[in-house]
């Protein structure tokens, strides 16, 4: 197995993450990866792991950056194939093999501020789910539920109705990021709004978030719903994430300490909130006037 197939070898260790009980969006993430990864292997005739150098691996980088991938998309693409060739380093012990990444360094991701769905946009996307019906209440609950808790779009997916807690307003996060529990507050406005859509559901789904078909609601239909309300308010369409950075840096802003976010949001350190808190000039501006040595002293 030493001359392993690229594609064997992905198989292999898809099969061996399922097993080890790695979420679906992070299967999801390794597919697209490793998918684009084969792709430009295969143009370039590049079939086997012996195959891979650190040159290759360089060349991969930069063509990502070529094709309008960010830094922080080429930093994630690294991460992924280190993943990768450390496993089959580990696994399948290969015979006179040198991880070629062991000569090839992280790409540098610029510390900028990640932009997040403006409040006004927030509104006008309520502003086009105040029907009566039960699509209508679930919008605008899901929305206002987004932005409140800040959960990652699979954390919401995955909730169900015996995890929360509407009289506390409390919600069990079960399997976060790296399969742990957290828990997470929800406001009195997005709280009225979950029990207005619950007391006109008649299915006897567990599940928080459902379809018209009284499913489960997918990564795929969170998206849909964004997509479909984004063009009914004549906005463009922001991503599911965009309201977990709106959600710190509001909570920042509205002065919450970074180490109850860093809880709230699941966070294992601080490192990972650098870009979501990264201030803006608005943000520095408005703090040196709250701070000014001068201003308060003389």
């Amino acid at each position: 197995m030493d001359d392993l197939n690229l594609e064997k070898l992905i198989q292999a260790f898809i099969i061996e993450r399922k097993s080890q009980g790695v979420s679906s969006s992070t299967i999801r993430i390794y597919n697209a990866e490793f998918g684009a990864f084969l792709s430009f292997c295969g143009e370039n005739q590049l079939f086997t792991v012996q195959e891979i150098t650190p040159l290759i691996l360089r060349s991969y980088l930069l063509y990502l950056g070529d094709k309008g991938r960010n830094p922080g998309g080429v930093n994630l693409a690294y991460r992924n194939l280190k993943t990768l060739l450390n496993w089959y380093d580990h696994e399948i012990e290969p015979r006179d093999w040198k991880n070629p990444f062991a000569k090839v360094k992280n790409p540098r991701v610029p510390i900028e501020p990640l932009e997040p769905v403006e409040i006004d946009d927030i509104k006008l996307l309520c502003s086009v789910c105040r029907g009566e019906g039960l699509m209508d209440k679930r919008d605008y609950a899901l929305l206002l539920f987004l932005l409140d808790t800040g959960v990652r779009a699979s954390e919401a997916c995955n909730v169900n109705l015996e995890d929360m807690d509407l009289l506390s307003g409390t919600l069990l996060i079960r399997h976060g990021k790296g399969g742990k529990p957290r828990h997470v507050s929800i406001g009195r406005k997005a709280t009225k709004a979950i029990r207005q859509y619950l007391k006109i559901r008649t299915d006897t789904s567990p599940a928080l978030w459902i379809t018209h078909y009284e499913k489960r609601i997918s990564y795929e239909g969170l998206n849909g719903i964004l997509r479909r309300r984004s063009k009914q308010a004549g906005i463009n369409k922001p991503s599911l994430h965009d309201f977990r950075r709106a959600f710190a840096i509001n909570c920042l802003r509205g002065g919450m300490d970074i180490f109850t976010l860093q809880k709230l949001m699941g966070h294992a350190d601080l490192q990972v909130l650098r870009r979501y808190l990264a201030q803006n000039n608005e943000d520095l501006i408005r703090e040196h006037a709250k701070a000014s040595p001068v201003d308060r002293n003389l």
